[in-house]
């Protein structure tokens, strides 16, 4: 018996195996997975592959017509690395900088050929580096010499200043990853309004845990990042809800797609834009914009600010840390509010 052109064959088991395995869905998630791949690889390079310093705060002290002689100097250095302004003395200098006002300043002593750069490898041995080497070049240019002087030192334990980053990395891992377990173990469905402030609830007990236990690991434990242990437990903690609340809003809007999207925010844009690996002056100029308005780079200063400037300027960051874990609980509440809040069919 002979079987009819067209009728029904028997499909190929692998082509069948591979028709079931590659789902619509299947693909939308691993072609979203390259995307955030390729965007991380676009992200970080394109943050930190050519660091050069833009319009670096720099003070000026010199008497008399010397101020603005220097001033113009340095103002005309190429491609503008630096921005240079006047500063009445040493020690409003040393105030500047250490309220985060000003990266450095250069104090020039017209009866000597030795001038001296005050710089804080607290906020960044990089970028404390790069001001050494730029006004070097200037002095070795008009036959002076250059003494340093670090008015806020990086710890000897916090090799390249780099504690305060990775603790802020760490908080927020722990935030989204918590936050995106609690979405994931109990499904894709999207919350009610109990189970979400459940969720916020216990998003706040794991952020004071992992505060605390990171305060202790820089702190006591390892000796890496001086600074107050309480402030230090603080800010991880904010910085852990911000992060968690915003997961649990964004998986609230758009299911698990907000998970992808936190990842996006944070790690791939966050990160590179914080201010760790390259302070932010160092940074060209979409991740320098970025970056304080995000939890990494808004975490990273409060954090450098609380260890090595006296807590000096953070109200910015604090802020910032505190509108996103504000936003994210109301946004997380009121979208299930608005879920469940319609009429109910008989």
């Amino acid at each position: 018996m002979t079987q009819t052109p067209g009728a029904d064959t028997p499909r190929s088991p692998f082509l069948a195996e591979v028709k079931d395995a590659v789902t619509p869905r299947a693909t939308m998630l691993v072609t979203g997975a390259v995307g955030l791949a390729l965007l991380f690889i676009a992200s970080y390079v394109g943050a930190l592959h050519d660091p050069k310093p833009k319009n670096v705060p720099l003070g000026v002290v010199a008497p008399g017509v010397a101020a603005q002689q220097t001033v113009d100097r340095l103002e005309n250095l190429p491609d503008d690395p630096l921005d240079p302004r006047t500063v009445t003395d040493a020690a409003t200098a040393r105030k500047q900088i250490l309220n985060r006002e000003i990266d450095g300043a250069l104090l020039v002593d017209p009866n000597s050929t030795t001038d001296t750069l005050l710089v804080a490898t607290g906020g960044g041995r990089v970028l404390a580096a790069t001001l050494e080497s730029l006004v070097a070049t200037l002095e070795r240019s008009e036959a002076r010499t250059l003494r340093t002087i670090d008015v806020a030192p990086a710890d000897r334990h916090d090799a390249n200043g780099l504690t305060s980053f990775y603790a802020t990395v760490g908080w927020c891992v722990g935030g989204y990853l918590c936050a995106s377990i609690m979405t994931i173990s109990s499904g894709a469905g999207r919350p009610t309004p109990r189970r979400s402030v459940i969720r916020l609830i216990v998003m706040a007990l794991v952020a004071i845990a992992a505060g605390l236990g990171g305060a202790l690991i820089i702190g006591p434990i390892l000796g890496a990042l001086p600074g107050s242990l309480a402030a230090l437990w603080g800010v991880g903690a904010l910085i852990t809800f911000a992060v968690g609340a915003a997961t649990l809003a964004f998986q609230a809007i758009f299911g698990m797609a907000g998970i992808g999207l936190v990842i996006l925010i944070v790690v791939i844009l966050g990160n590179p834009s914080a201010g760790g690996a390259l302070p932010l002056p160092l940074l060209p100029p979409f991740w320098k914009d970025i970056g304080p308005a995000l939890p990494p780079g808004a975490g990273t200063w409060a954090t450098r600010s609380i260890a090595y400037f006296k807590g000096n300027d953070t109200t910015a960051s604090l802020l910032i840390l505190s509108a996103w874990a504000a936003a994210g609980a109301a946004i997380t509440l009121l979208a299930a509010k608005l879920r469940t809040g319609g009429p109910r069919r008989p």
